[in-house]
């Protein structure tokens, strides 16, 4: 995946400016993760069919 340029907060952003939250980036084939804090540091990449179970064991976790 190359470096995304479609980023996105999460719906579950806290309140006031949404500074504690993740941002996600979408392709055809992978989904990228990346702390809005610090968004020039790494991101995590996942092809797109490993995003939903992986979110479904942070659930359980």
């Amino acid at each position: 995946m190359t470096t995304p340029d479609n980023w996105r907060k999460s719906s579950h952003s806290g309140g006031g400016d949404g500074n504690n939250c993740v941002e996600i980036a979408t392709s055809p084939t992978h989904i990228a993760v990346r702390d809005s804090n610090v968004p020039a540091r790494a991101t995590l990449t996942f092809p797109a069919e490993a995003f939903a179970p992986f979110i479904e064991a942070l659930k359980r976790a």
